[in-house]
């Protein structure tokens, strides 16, 4: 089989593996997602993206790339905006893709995208829906939260709690009956009007330096407790800052994307991964 063929990437440190796998011919399990994920025996991310072409696996899309998207468990994920950006990045470095517009396949259905000359990408993130309210437990402390739907689940709870002083090393307790497969929870400080502050515990993964999908959450979030339903904000996670904006049945994210490495996987390590 031979080595196989990997990147590394983040957009706003919020990390990446890639696997250009056009074919569709390896065999992603679980495990092996888990141990590429793993920051100790493996190459270490928040996620892997899968390159593959989306007639290769039977996905219907406008676009010719499917971004296979796994949690750092293994689980599979509908979408992840930070990881779209880099996915959209690799295309146009590899050649795959050229600069401008273009669509990806996702899980969650398809996402145009701009990647622009610096290298920053612009997604189109779909509708960012406001499904309800829930309450999330953070080391005995309860937050009220806005449940939004951006083609995966979200819990927004706007604070005036200061979220620098959150611990959210554990698994924040939330409503499995409201969330039976789980959620994206999102704990946001208002810094003025257009400017928000935001940390996230993400499904399947754990506190992450940023989630594309969570900073669109936010935004929506924001917006229908001022209540509004279109809007525009910057969101500062821990990883750097991106750019939102809300509209009637449609968002978009943009920030940065960056490759910073490339090689291959040892095929005994692959293929012990895997047992």
């Amino acid at each position: 089989m031979g080595g196989i063929e990997f990147l590394k990437g983040h957009g706003t440190q919020n990390d990446f593996v890639l696997l250009p796998d056009a074919a569709g011919r390896l065999d992603l399990t679980a495990e092996r997602v888990a141990a590429l994920c793993d920051r100790q025996r493996g190459i270490g991310a928040d996620g892997v993206l899968r390159v593959v072409r989306a007639k290769a696996i039977g996905e219907e899309s406008a676009g010719e790339w499917f971004m296979d998207y796994r949690n750092a468990d293994g689980s599979i994920a509908e979408m992840c905006g930070n990881g779209t950006r880099v996915f959209a990045r690799y295309l146009v470095d590899a050649g795959l893709a050229e600069d401008g517009e273009f669509v990806i396949g996702t899980r969650a259905g398809d996402r145009p995208v701009v990647v622009h000359p610096d290298r920053s990408v612009t997604v189109q993130m779909g509708p960012a829906a406001i499904t309800g309210t829930s309450v999330t437990v953070v080391a005995g402390q309860p937050f009220s939260g806005v449940a939004v739907n951006v083609g995966n689940p979200h819990l927004v709870s706007v604070t005036d709690t200061d979220i620098a002083g959150l611990d959210l090393r554990d698994q924040p307790d939330f409503d499995h009956d409201v969330f039976p497969t789980g959620v994206n929870l999102e704990f946001v400080n208002v810094l003025s009007e257009g400017a928000l502050r935001m940390r996230v515990h993400e499904r399947g993964v754990g506190e992450t330096r940023a989630c594309g999908t969570g900073t669109v959450a936010a935004v929506a979030a924001a917006l229908h407790l001022a209540g509004k339903d279109a809007g525009e904000s910057t969101v500062d996670i821990p990883g750097g800052r991106v750019s939102v904006t809300v509209g009637r049945g449609e968002s978009t994210l943009s920030g940065p994307a960056e490759i910073v490495a490339r090689g291959e996987l040892d095929e005994a390590w692959w293929l012990a991964a895997g047992a």
